[in-house]
């Protein structure tokens, strides 16, 4: 009788009713129709209403379901326990008509947040599939212009009998924004540079590319750095006179914020001299063939930073066993996890205890120390030149 009076009144409270003669019956019928709400008794025949509650909150449904205990039990150890199980609610009997209404609207509140809640879940997780499916296009994208931009360095290491260069580039994420290379003058002389472009990812990389192309050893009519005598063959132009007029080019010619560091040696196969222009990038680093190191340079303006910038020409001479670094600022900025920076001194303490390696082996050495040194926690792009000479004797052999 008393379900019968419930129905009645929810059903004149614009409510879509479904009476359960028993817990057994009310689950079966929970599982069919998953309803918003439901009203139970706590003491049954059969299974109690505590029970019925727990298998209710067992079962798989699409969204919450609003549990509420009718009970004369008032108490409130009683009470406690019935929320504790699983209820959301409870009602003393006899109900009042006034306060079910009131319960049940509190309910049909909870459910509509829930459904909200719900509905954008689900449209965050269907932004984040679209999201991850983008993410996985430019990171596919991202690999191959890693690729790409590894392919500009086609030779990492060449011997030219007095003497060998090593490369070594490793950009801190996809691309970066570092590129070293090195091409032939004439039959005798060999250009070296390291190129450090501000900032990272695709802006910095892409000007990379278009600078590769300024100093190319593929096609030396295009290469910036050589021009061609009145006899027909090539010379170069002086360090200092090449970053100028990169300096003005890239002002002229690229409409960009970003601009780079330069080092550039013209070496000297045959006779170990040494021209070169640095140009904002570290002091060049020589290691004499008794271990001694010695720092060049006096620092010098980045490229296309500012107009009519002035840079100067240094020169060194090596003698046979001796080598020359060309680092990169990712290499003496690196920073332990203490806080410490590497610098120069860091640097050289690095050479020395490298110092009896020689070629790629020297620099994948170079770079495990530095590693090392960070603990694995490298920010920057990392790049160097390596060039050893060993002179007439090695020409004699």
């Amino acid at each position: 009788m008393q379900r019968r009076i419930l129905s009645a009144q929810l059903t004149r409270a614009g409510y879509e009713v479904i009476e359960a003669g028993s817990a057994e019956e009310a689950i079966a019928i929970c599982a069919e129709t998953e309803p918003d709400i439901v009203l139970s008794d706590w003491m049954m025949t059969g299974m109690t209403g505590i029970e019925f509650c727990r298998i209710f909150r067992g079962m798989d449904r699409s969204g919450y379901g609003y549990f509420v205990l009718l009970t004369s039990k008032n108490d409130k150890n009683d009470i406690s326990y019935g929320l504790e199980s699983g209820a959301d609610d409870y009602l003393p009997k006899p109900v009042n008509g006034m306060e079910l209404r009131a319960r049940l609207a509190a309910g049909e509140r909870i459910l509509t947040m829930e459904r909200e809640l719900q509905e954008k879940n689900r449209m965050l997780s269907s932004t984040l599939r679209e999201l991850q499916g983008l993410y996985d296009s430019v990171d596919r994208d991202l690999t191959e212009a890693c690729k790409l931009q590894q392919s500009l360095v086609k030779e990492r290491y060449r011997s030219f009998g007095s003497a060998q260069v090593s490369l070594m580039l490793h950009p801190s994420g996809h691309v970066g924004g570092d590129l070293v290379g090195f091409f032939p003058i004439n039959a005798r002389r060999l250009g070296l540079y390291g190129i450090d472009v501000s900032g990272h990812g695709i802006t910095s990389a892409l000007m990379t590319a278009r600078l590769s192309g300024y100093l190319s050893g593929s096609s030396p009519d295009q290469n910036i750095a050589l021009i061609q005598t009145e006899f027909g063959i090539y010379d170069a132009r002086d360090p200092a006179e090449l970053a100028s007029f990169l300096n003005a080019l890239v002002l002229q010619e690229m409409s960009t914020d970003s601009y780079f560091t330069l080092i550039y040696a013209d070496v000297d196969l045959v006779s170990g001299r040494v021209a070169l222009v640095q140009a904002g990038h570290p002091y060049p680093a020589v290691q004499r063939k008794n271990g001694e190191i010695e720092f060049l340079g006096t620092g010098g303006m980045p490229i296309g930073l500012i107009d009519d910038a002035e840079y100067e020409t240094i020169t060194t001479q090596l003698a046979p066993g001796d080598r020359l670094l060309l680092a990169s600022d990712g290499i003496t900025e690196a920073s332990s996890q203490h806080g410490l920076l590497l610098a120069e001194d860091g640097l050289a303490r690095i050479m020395r205890s490298c110092a009896s390696l020689r070629g790629p082996a020297f620099l994948d050495a170079f770079y495990a120390d530095l590693e090392k040194f960070t603990g694995g926690q490298l920010s920057d792009d990392v790049s160097a030149i390596l060039f050893e000479f060993d002179g007439a004797k090695q020409n004699a052999d």
